[in-house]
């Protein structure tokens, strides 16, 4: 028989680069029409963990048994299904897993989708920054402070506008402090993997058990106490079927994968230039599907943000340090969303 084809480096890598962004922008857009539908932020956040957990809890769990058959001493916690400890597995859990989903979920039913185009990939580099410096001791170049300070101003530009109409009785502004809150719960899960030296699917894996095993049962509980509304047992099933596989085996395992990929072949800096496109994509991407419309104030936040990222990145690529590279996508991502 004939054998496989094999694909050379830069087809993997550029594949990975063009499944990254797609993933990145389509979350954006997918869980904005969410807002719309059937399911309540904490359905989707359900439907996002259970599914990724689908394929991350038996990987996490071989991953454990791997390890413990090579006895090279590799920590695991919540009963062998998460291959890091139990302080990390937490840590790592809290910021990546659970309240970064619920929050950036609950941040679409008040916002558009070219809100979050801005807020969550454009604040993330800030947040990521600032911490970085505070708890790394990373110094902050002049460089990369002139791209953050580009990056707030895009920012401002566009969640400026939603503050000043919260007097009018408008919620839009409730959505972009959620972005901004989702991005600073990713960056603290960036920063906690950089610290420690975390391998990428190992704490992807470890976010989800986490998320899983933390979540679902306070979950189930609040639901049956009244204390949260749930709509996912009258939701379609189709519905929740595609949550699940395109916010959990999506988002989450898919987009963590290539992203991987993307960085083993372009390296952060070129990685960091790729992903830039995330928040003009996704912003056109919600005009096209969602109808949005597209303000000068959002135009002028998008072109803001994506020249700081840009310029920041550059920079710190020609002063000869690498930019900062995440442990795992954004969110989803938002980017890093994804």
């Amino acid at each position: 028989m004939p054998a496989p084809p094999r694909f050379s480096p830069r087809t993997i890598g550029i594949g990975a680069a063009v499944v990254t962004v797609l993933v990145w922008t389509a979350f954006i857009v997918i869980a904005r029409a969410s807002a719309a539908r059937s399911l309540t932020p904490f359905d989707l956040a359900l439907a996002r963990i259970c599914g990724a957990s689908l394929v991350l809890v038996p990987w996490g769990a071989w991953m454990v048994m791997k390890d413990l058959r090579r006895k090279d001493g590799t920590a695991s916690s919540l009963f062998g299904l998460s291959p890091l400890s139990l302080r990390l597995t937490a840590g790592a859990g809290i910021f990546g897993g659970v309240a970064y989903a619920l929050l950036a979920y609950s941040g679409f039913f008040f916002a558009p989708a070219g809100h979050a185009s801005v807020l969550m990939p454009g604040s993330l580099p800030l947040w990521t920054t600032l911490l970085a410096a505070l708890v790394l001791r990373e110094r902050i170049t002049p460089g990369r402070a002139f791209g953050l300070a580009l990056i707030v101003a895009g920012d401002l530009v566009v969640g400026g506008r939603s503050l000043l109409h919260a007097f009018d009785g408008g919620e839009v502004w409730k959505g972009d402090l959620l972005f901004m809150a989702a991005a600073f719960c990713w960056a603290c899960y960036s920063v906690v993997a950089r610290r420690h030296g975390l391998d990428a699917v190992r704490a992807t894996i470890a976010i989800t058990v986490f998320a899983l095993l933390a979540y679902v049962p306070v979950y189930g509980l609040l639901v049956a106490g009244g204390a949260v509304v749930s709509h996912i047992g009258a939701a379609p099933w189709g519905e929740v079927a595609f949550q699940m596989l395109f916010q959990g085996v999506g988002s989450v395992v898919v987009s963590g994968i290539t992203f991987t990929k993307m960085i083993q072949y372009f390296g952060p800096v070129r990685s960091t230039m790729i992903t830039a496109l995330v928040p003009g994509l996704s912003a056109f991407g919600a005009v096209i599907w969602l109808d949005e419309p597209l303000y000068w104030n959002l135009i002028a936040g998008l072109l803001l943000v994506t020249a700081g990222i840009l310029f920041g990145v550059q920079k710190t690529s020609a002063g000869g340090r690498a930019a900062p590279r995440p442990a795992v996508p954004a969110t989803a991502t938002g980017c890093r969303d994804a």
